[in-house]
């Protein structure tokens, strides 16, 4: 039988219980040192711009449907429909939905094709404010084009509120 060496004894050590739940607590203090992570006007702009390879989205050709109002954002129907004839020429390669106020800026991506038949996608959101919400679409010519919405939420959802 063999003594452990000093490396192997720190080691089994390290992984004491007691140990294991200080770091886990130092863990959780520094995440709650942390600011919230959420989307921002200009992070969605960011988003956006990523999402075009930087060209300049052209507005219309699309039509964004989401209500106005919104009395409670935990369940938000949202809508794109694109005007393509969807042929191998002419067809809609993506659709994304971008907010500025959720916790990521990008909501949801896409993809379609010729055999799409229809180029309209629909979707539901949670809304942690009133906020406003593009929907950009990719063309198979490398255009894309957008619009947007301004949207009003009486009842926010996704919101972090201290002492939650």
């Amino acid at each position: 039988m063999s003594l452990p060496t000093p490396a192997t004894a720190v080691s089994q050590r390290s992984a004491t219980p007691r140990r294991s739940a200080l770091r886990a607590l130092g863990t959780l203090a520094s995440l709650a040192l942390l600011p919230p992570a959420g989307a921002t006007p200009a992070s969605m702009r960011e988003a956006i711009a990523a999402f075009t390879g930087g060209a300049v989205p052209i507005e219309g050709g699309l039509r964004l449907e989401v209500p106005g109002l919104v009395e409670n954002g935990n369940s938000v129907p949202v809508s794109v429909t694109v005007d393509s004839p969807m042929t191998e020429a002419a067809h809609v390669r993506r659709i994304a939905v971008f907010n500025e106020k959720n916790p990521q800026p990008q909501v949801a991506v896409f993809r379609l094709g010729p055999r799409s038949g229809a180029a309209r996608v629909g979707t539901r959101m949670r809304m942690a404010d009133s906020q406003r919400i593009v929907a950009v679409a990719e063309l198979s010519d490398g255009s894309f084009r957008q619009h947007a919405i301004d949207v009003i939420v009486t009842l926010a959802a996704c919101i972090e509120t201290e002492g939650s």
